[in-house]
């Protein structure tokens, strides 16, 4: 379909779009997560890429923004220079490829990729003039998606510094907004199931560690922990340890290293 309407001259549409994005995501190497790069550009696109995603139970858990000022852009777009086969990206004056001595015309013939050493080329819109174009749309048509997904999935990262503190600052948005959920496993049925059988199995093919309530409640106990105290002290005075208690015990198990990934209740 794609292909029919790039040979007529047409915009492929987000309909089809969204087709090639669906199918890639469901190889094989998108099955932990996946980041998309230039896609959505319009409201109507994010809406589309929702709607796709809820299908499979999934969304969009974060969006980070690179925010640099217009009249920068216009410095980098124009320098750019590209490699066709494999989309790599040159820069006349960040990212020179090694055929460029950094004070000649950029040109076909000193600017050479630096694998294969053939002819860049520049993309007919890294003009002055189409980035003006480029950016207009961008402002009225991308920038409200920021809006749709809000804050809680949007961090703004400042692209307009030296690119390790622009990693570095991507690292900590990550950080903060990267929560990967654990796995949380519960054995379930009455006693004589299975279920202590069972959960050996899981552990070893898991990793994840099986947390027996009573074996938490006496090693609370015997760590002396404050959750320990109090239930010491119930068991000593023959009641029975409350939910309060017992939850308590699973929060602090829970907080150990060896949960991190996942655990098994």
């Amino acid at each position: 379909k794609a292909k029919a309407v790039m040979e007529s001259g047409g915009l492929v549409s987000d309909e089809i779009v969204i087709g090639i994005i669906r199918d890639r995501i469901a190889e094989d190497d998108c099955k932990v997560g996946f980041i998309l790069d230039g896609f959505p550009r319009t409201l109507a696109q994010a809406k589309a890429l929702d709607e796709m995603l809820a299908k499979t139970g999934e969304k969009v858990n974060r969006v980070l923004e690179f925010a640099v000022p217009d009249e920068v852009l216009e410095e980098r777009i124009c320098g750019r220079w590209m490699h066709k086969a494999s989309g790599r990206s040159y820069h006349v004056k960040f990212k020179p490829p090694r055929s460029y001595d950094g004070s000649s015309p950029p040109s076909a013939s000193n600017m050479l990729d630096d694998e294969t050493g053939e002819a860049l080329y520049q993309r007919g819109d890294d003009t002055a003039e189409a980035l003006k174009k480029r950016l207009a749309g961008y402002h009225g048509d991308t920038v409200p998606i920021l809006n749709h997904y809000g804050p809680n999935v949007c961090a703004k990262v400042d692209g307009n510094q030296e690119l390790s503190k622009v990693s570095q600052d991507v690292g900590n948005a990550l950080a903060a907004f990267y929560r990967p959920a654990r796995n949380v496993l519960m054995l379930f049925g009455p006693p004589g199931a299975g279920k202590g059988t069972q959960a050996e199995i899981i552990v070893a093919r898991t990793g994840y560690p099986q947390l027996s309530t009573g074996d938490m409640l006496r090693e609370a106990v015997a760590a002396g922990t404050a959750v320990g105290k109090k239930a010491k002290a119930v068991m000593e005075s023959g009641g029975l340890v409350s939910d309060e208690i017992v939850i308590g015990i699973i929060r602090d198990r829970i907080a150990e290293d060896d949960c991190k990934v996942g655990f098994i209740l």
